[in-house]
């Protein structure tokens, strides 16, 4: 039976449901939906789902769902009783079509199948060899998944009649034109070119798998296009929907066969007792508290509490837990920091209450935040920020809202990603979502608001005419892609810049992996209520946190060499001048929605960067190498 340990934050990214991973005996697994996640495979019901449940008050309204929970971990019972043991989580084979590496004999497994599978044409020889699964999959840019379509292909036709055996064949070439498969009707089809995309008769893009499977390449005919069957092998069937996208081939190790859409949220207190809030939120009191509020029954008063639980509330009064309640059951928004600004969009609107908190000095359980005085701050520093704050202690919570494939974003919207994680939908009072709560600490630095507005009255025009060719090459995207329309602004490119280039540098400085270190940006061109913040932050799954380094290098002593040191490598990069001059003439990164920024001074891990490494400049930041003075730190 292939098995393999993973980590439960790797169940949300980046093998979330809908995702592959190779186990240690070699096996591609896809993860399952989460319909039996926290089932048992003997049928007991007896887990304890309470001790799964993450509050997390603002994400949970985004997202429209009642909670979140923590992937399941597996657990050996040795000794006394231990909760929730051995409970595991779903995974399915995929690819289901093998292959014999001796012979070639292709053959088709189901979805269940849990061991290897000797090849039967080779066992007919005396000889003994396994089937492995083949090396490509098809997908389209909808999220559907399924195996490569053999039999059609080699035949040339979406609905071959011919059933006889097929052989996937190599010839020793590193490229997919090197494989072929053949059927022993006579039957013989290169691989050649199934990972490309074309251009349809009507226009639009298509795939040269969907395009040419039913033809020859040099045949003009008007044949229908194979499109894509619709196919959800997570789910454990067979089953599948209607889709209308063209069918691609990717090796089932591609990079862009999965990404997991992940939102996450920084914990804001709710309401005036933030400390009375989270244990009322928390097991064992929730636990109490949700069936008895979905029941509408009215026992849930202080007293009852109280005597339920009585060494947990004893610091409280009886009016502190009737408000805490209040606050807990209303449907209502409880956060007074929230202010509604006409014109953010919904992304804006959710961090701007963590932009005004992150402004201010907390000392909560679950944040912790000090200002330093920009006095303390050399003249040169200080000019460019009104504020910098170290951020002891921060909580985060990443949720999976679901996956694309193809490309990191798609037309689809929050709700039909969300359909994509189970196959049977739960009612809104029951929804959640996995979710994994990290604890960190982190940097965050607030732009002079009257420094940017300055820099954008002198050098606005020549700035916005270097980040044209950038902001066309992304609607050319946008309209093939049918994206949501952003802005891409000065600012916007300026921050997102400076971020990477801070963390780049960081992470020679206080030790962390570049993979540690995430951005989180506030910014928002609203004239009235304008938004220019970075906080640069790591996260572990420890409820500790991480060890202060990354705070200790906010300090003045620190901050100076470091910050100095990450503008002096900005202006000059090891592929310079090609990388400086290389936006005006096309672009790179990503969809080429990069100008001066590659991977020798400005990307950084996909993990780390909110917006898949797209939207840099070096220019914005530093000047170019013509024009130094229309970088903002110039």
């Amino acid at each position: 039976m292939p098995k393999g340990p993973i980590r439960r934050a790797q169940l949300i990214a980046p093998y979330g449901v809908g995702a592959m991973i190779v186990v240690r005996d070699g096996t591609s697994l896809i993860t399952a939906g989460l319909d039996h996640w926290y089932e048992r495979e003997n049928g007991r019901d007896d887990v304890d789902l309470s001790e799964f449940r993450v509050e997390e008050w603002r994400l949970a309204q985004q997202l429209g769902v009642d909670h979140f929970r923590l992937p399941p971990d597996f657990r050996i019972i040795k000794g006394e009783s231990v909760p929730n043991a051995y409970l595991t989580v779903p995974f399915l084979r995929f690819p289901q079509w093998h292959y014999c590496q001796s012979c070639g004999h292709l053959k088709e497994l189901k979805l269940s199948q849990r061991s290897k599978e000797k090849c039967p044409k080779c066992e007919e020889k005396k000889r003994n060899r396994y089937l492995v699964q083949v090396p490509i999959v098809a997908m389209c840019d909808h999220c559907h998944i399924q195996d490569f379509p053999w039999r059609e292909w080699v035949h040339r036709s979406d609905n071959p009649t011919c059933k006889k055996p097929m052989r996937l064949v190599g010839t020793g070439s590193a490229t997919l034109g090197g494989l072929s498969v053949q059927c022993e009707c006579g039957e013989k089809r290169s691989l050649s070119r199934i990972t490309e995309t074309e251009q349809a008769n009507n226009g639009n893009d298509t795939t040269f798998l969907s395009k040419y499977l039913n033809k020859k390449p040099d045949d003009d005919s008007d044949r229908q296009e194979f499109l894509c069957q619709g196919k959800r092998p997570w789910f454990g069937t067979e089953e599948s929907e209607p889709c209308s996208r063209p069918l691609r081939g990717s090796l089932r190790s591609a990079s862009n066969v999965y990404y997991s859409q992940v939102r996450s949220a920084i914990y804001l207190k709710r309401g005036n007792d933030s400390e009375l809030i989270s244990i009322l939120e928390e097991p064992p009191i929730s636990t109490l508290i949700e069936p008895l509020a979905k029941a509408n029954v009215d026992l849930i008063t202080p007293d009852f509490l109280r005597g339920q639980h009585p060494q947990l509330l004893q610091p409280f009064s009886n009016e502190d837990i009737k408000v805490a309640l209040n606050t807990i059951l209303s449907e209502e928004d409880n956060n007074s920091d929230e202010i509604f600004v006409e014109g953010d969009d919904p992304e804006t609107h959710f961090r701007r209450p963590e932009f005004n908190v992150l402004r201010t000095e907390r000392d909560e359980k679950q944040l912790k935040i000090r200002k330093i005085d920009l006095n303390e701050y050399d003249p040169d520093i200080a000019q460019y920020f009104s504020q910098i704050m170290l951020v002891d202690k921060l909580r985060e919570t990443r949720a999976l809202t679901g996956f694309t494939r193809i490309f990191p974003e798609n037309e689809q919207n929050i709700n039909s990603l969300q359909v994509l994680l189970r196959r049977h939908p739960l009612p809104p009072q029951d929804s959640w979502l996995p979710a994994y709560v990290v604890y960190g600490e982190g940097i965050f630095l607030e732009f002079n608001e009257r420094r940017l507005q300055q820099w954008l009255i002198q050098n606005g025009d020549a700035v916005q005419q270097r980040i044209q060719p950038l902001v066309q090459r992304y609607q050319q995207v946008q309209e093939r892609r049918h994206l949501r329309d952003r802005p891409l602004t000065p600012r916007f490119i300026l921050l997102h810049t400076f971020a990477h280039l801070l963390m780049n540098r960081l992470t020679f400085e206080c030790g962390y992996s570049s993979a540690a270190l995430r951005e989180r940006l506030y910014i928002s061109d609203n004239r009235d209520a304008p938004m220019a913040g970075v906080l640069i932050y790591t996260a572990a799954g420890d409820s500790e946190g991480t060890m202060g380094g990354l705070v200790r290098m906010g300090k003045p002593d620190y901050f100076k060499p470091m910050f100095h040191a990450a503008l002096e490598d900005a202006k000059w990069c090891s592929a310079d001048p090609v990388c400086m001059e290389i936006g005006a003439r096309g672009g790179q990164g990503p969809d080429s929605c990069n100008l001066a920024a590659c991977h020798n001074c400005s990307l950084v891990p996909e993990t780390a960067c909110e917006e898949f490494n797209r939207f840099l400049d070096r220019g914005v930041v530093v000047g170019d190498i013509n024009n130094r003075s229309l970088g903002f730190f110039t």
